[in-house]
């Protein structure tokens, strides 16, 4: 599946949705589901009641996931947005932008 191409710690850029242009990392992915948490986008705000917990009660708000096909990982030289390819480099196999030919961590 594509999903294996963005990974925990990657920088990605969102490509559509109201959150278009922003740039976060991610901070968990959901393969089964085909989807990635990212810091910082697609916040969504829930409204608490209080309890004995939270007393105050008030506005929640949490990162929702985003299917991984809106995003895509930042090129490590260019900064922009790139689609990831597989090679093998000194018998390991990389993710390797295909913008720049540049290897991605992780």
């Amino acid at each position: 599946m594509a999903m294996a191409k963005i990974k925990k710690g990657d920088t990605v850029v969102v490509l559509s949705g109201k959150d278009k242009g922003k740039t976060g990392e991610v901070t968990r992915a959901l393969p089964k589901e085909g989807k990635v948490v990212v810091a910082g986008v697609n916040v969504a705000v829930r409204h608490k009641k209080p309890s004995q917990v939270n007393p105050q009660g008030g506005l929640e708000r949490s990162e929702a996931p985003l299917h991984a096909s809106k995003v895509a990982i930042v090129d490590p030289k260019s900064g922009k947005a790139t689609r990831v390819r597989f090679e093998t480099r000194d018998g390991k196999k990389v993710r390797v932008a295909v913008k720049s030919g540049e290897v991605i961590n992780g």
